[in-house]
């Protein structure tokens, strides 16, 4: 029967290393609305996700509520419905105002927002449904307690 040869190298690997080229920094010439926000110990990373679904959330209430009340102005039965298109469309409103105070690159006194999420729970009846998820969404992450102590270290600031 043969010798069996071993497997075992002889001599050591050495791992080769590895030839990624470095990313490059972003140009300072850019103004300050462009360049990405700041995540880091500043804000937390749920601030920008709540600012970013609120935003999305407010563009989709204005457009509801102008198709709600295009609606129901076009039908002459329901001309007196028309008015319950204000609510998602003002509701909209203030919410993008909200997301851009909380995705301004400096922060502002700013402080967690019930209102506006209750009034997005509320959207059900007019059938945003992604109002209403962002709107129980924003409650639990207020109470979370890096958000309360952001939104308590933020509005001492300012």
């Amino acid at each position: 029967m043969p010798a069996r040869k071993s497997l075992t190298p002889t001599q050591p690997v050495e791992p080769k290393p590895s030839a990624v080229p470095a990313a490059p920094p972003p140009p300072a010439s850019l103004p300050a609305v462009l360049q990405p926000p700041a995540v880091g110990p500043d804000r937390p990373g749920l601030v920008t996700a709540l600012a970013i679904l609120t935003l999305v959330s407010g563009m989709i209430n204005i457009m509801a509520g102008l198709g709600i009340a295009i609606g129901m102005t076009l039908s002459i039965v329901l001309l007196c419905i028309a008015p319950l298109g204000l609510l998602p469309v003002v509701l909209g409103v203030f919410e993008i105002l909200y997301a851009i105070k909380l995705l301004s690159p400096s922060p502002q006194p700013v402080r967690p927002n019930q209102t506006i999420a209750i009034l997005e729970i509320l959207c059900f009846v007019f059938g945003n449904l992604l109002a209403c998820a962002v709107g129980v969404l924003a409650l639990v992450v207020y109470s979370d307690p890096a958000m309360s102590l952001y939104f308590a270290r933020v509005h001492a600031e300012g």
